[in-house]
């Protein structure tokens, strides 16, 4: 499992090898510059020195020269590394967040009930941002890093043996407690994480409701709420800095002791004869060069730390799968005729909660008009949920012209199918691009044209900028009725064979709903139509009404029909009559 975890992370690169490789190469000649400074520096001053006084000037200026332009060749390899890299990361993310997104494009309403927005908007931010910062980072760093401290034990072993050892045993004590310290990030960071999650969705869910939370005058309650979240990011943090300043502290002294360690063994040794002053000041240079990758690791620890964290979470998305996807068979539609028949269909949203449908047998031919009423909680908008597969059916089948519809591709089934739902959702766009989202490529006059078949054209001329309005996050610069209008609007655009209104003109005025009926009407001819209306009024005309109960379908005629039955149609009728 952990290997094909890393095997897919790797698989990121693939796109970008040669970027990748041209980094790694400019990390490593980045990290052999370094090393070859202190060299030149021991040369001049165990040799060049020595020499005599007419040629040491000149000597010690071509070796100026040349460590300048190493200096220069290392500031464009860190140039490289950090532009290129970051593009390469950058571009990574992209790649990942394009991933992410479209796998949540596939997940169904069943997930989505179940999940905060402001969680799942977290991990296609922030986590992905902090797995490329590993990604890019994380090798050349790891590089770089070992080949300074390889590189310089080789050289100073070469140097001398035995202050070599001196400064290499502090090593062993760095790496333990590198150790130690890391488990303990670890598990800091994922809380920290799971923390910063909670607060994006309480934001989210606190912005998108600013409407009822200033109505109720309730900003007191939220900013409460908040401050726990905030004051819980707090405390989580708390912990994880203490494990880092513990981190960060105690390789900080450890890497100075290596300094002061190698001072000591050094003078010990230079009074002793069997060390020269030029090379303890070479060691003390390659110190920098053995304790700074020790240092890059702790800044790439909390990187790690964050990066595979986020990758962890990543990865828990993509691994929850779609429970609502096509069938390997599955079929595209041709020639739509429109009838569907439930057979004895069954469904639950989750194993633990109690049916909401039951056993319900269903013919409806092609082109019928068929209203679907009686009292919340009896199934209404479930049953016309099931026929697009936004949920799928517990037991039975949905056939459409005689298919079932889990053999048909889901876009297709759902390409055949306009609905409007009672909640209105508007994008953050203006109306042309509002109304163009029920079919993408249609040309405006097409958009015009279905907006004043939906009694919309008259208000958006009106408007500023017309069908240029921008409308603000889902519509919120219009009234409930022009909203409705405009996803009514969406439907007659893309002019499908079968309709779902769910309370279509719930949002309008009598006059406005009055035309909207008769264009809905007309736009229902041929079609078959599903209308689930909680005002009874909307639907006499409707060719069949179901009364859907906890029992199931309890009654099914027409309007006069249902009357004269004098059963649960004919008291939320009159119930209906008497509010009006």
């Amino acid at each position: 499992m952990i290997q094909h975890k890393w095997k897919k992370l790797a698989g990121y690169y693939k796109p970008y090898l040669g970027l990748f490789l041209s980094d790694m190469f400019f990390a490593i000649l980045g990290a052999g510059v370094t090393l070859v400074i202190p060299l030149i520096v021991r040369y001049i001053t165990g040799h060049v020195i020595t020499l005599p006084s007419g040629e040491v000037l000149a000597v010690i200026a071509r070796l100026a020269v040349l460590m300048v332009a190493l200096v220069l060749l290392e500031g464009f390899c860190n140039f490289y590394i950090g532009y290129y890299g970051h593009i390469m990361g950058a571009s990574i993310e992209r790649d990942m967040r394009n991933e992410i997104f479209r796998h949540y494009q596939k997940l169904s309403f069943t997930f989505y009930d179940n999940q905060k927005v402001g969680q799942l908007l977290s991990r296609i931010t922030s986590d992905l941002f902090d797995i490329s910062e590993l990604l890019h980072h994380g090798p050349e760093d790891i590089t770089i890093s070992l080949m300074k401290f390889v590189g310089s034990f080789l050289i100073l072993w070469f140097i001398n043996g035995t202050l070599a050892m001196v400064m290499f045993a502090f090593v062993p004590f760095i790496l333990l407690y590198a150790f130690i310290l890391n488990r303990k990030m670890k598990r800091a960071f994922k809380e920290n994480r799971a923390r910063i999650a909670d607060i994006n969705s309480q934001i989210e869910d606190s912005l998108s409701g600013i409407r009822v939370v200033k109505s109720f005058a309730n900003e007191d309650v939220e900013m409460e709420k908040f401050g726990k979240g905030n004051q819980r990011f707090v405390d989580s943090k708390r912990v994880s800095y203490r494990y880092m300043g513990a981190y960060n502290s105690g390789l900080g002294a450890l890497t100075t002791l290596v300094t002061v360690g190698v001072v000591v063994a050094g003078a010990v040794m230079i009074a002793g004869g069997s060390l020269s002053g030029t090379d303890l000041i070479t060691f003390l240079l390659y110190v920098n060069n053995c304790t700074e990758p020790i240092r890059k690791l702790v800044n790439f620890t909390e990187q790690f730390q964050n990066g595979y964290t986020g990758y962890e979470r990543f990865l828990e998305i993509l691994a929850v799968q779609p429970d609502i996807e096509d069938a390997k068979d599955a079929v595209e539609l041709t020639d739509v005729k429109g009838e569907i028949v439930f057979e004895d269909v069954s469904f639950r949203y989750e194993e633990n909660l109690e049916t909401v449908l039951s056993h319900i047998s269903l013919t409806v031919k092609a082109g019928e008009y068929i209203a679907i009423a009686g009292s919340s909680g009896g199934g209404k908008t479930t049953l016309c949920s099931l026929i697009p597969r936004f949920y799928d059916v517990d037991g039975g089948r949905i056939l459409l012209d005689g298919t079932d519809i889990r053999g048909i591709k889901l876009k297709s089934l759902r390409d055949h199918i306009g609905i409007v739902q009672q909640d209105v959702y508007l994008f953050a766009e203006n109306i042309l691009e509002n109304i163009r989202y029920g079919r993408p490529g249609a040309s405006d006059e097409e958009v015009i044209a279905a907006a004043k078949l939906a009694n919309a054209h008259e208000f958006i001329c009106a408007l500023p900028d017309g069908y240029h309005t921008y409308i603000g996050q889902r519509g919120v610069k219009l009234s409930g009725g022009q909203k409705q209008r405009l996803s009514i609007a969406r439907v007659f655009l893309k002019n499908p064979p079968i309709l779902i209104f769910d309370e279509a003109t719930s949002a309008l005025d009598n006059e406005s709903e009055k035309i909207i009926q008769e264009s809905l009407e007309e736009l229902a001819k041929d079609r078959t139509t599903f209308v689930i209306a909680h005002r009874l009024t909307t639907i006499r005309n409707a060719q069949k009404i179901l009364v859907m109960t906890e029992k199931g379908i309890e009654e099914q005629g027409t309007h006069e029909e249902l009357l004269a039955k004098n059963g649960a149609y004919s008291r939320l009728y009159r119930m209906a009559e008497s509010l009006e």
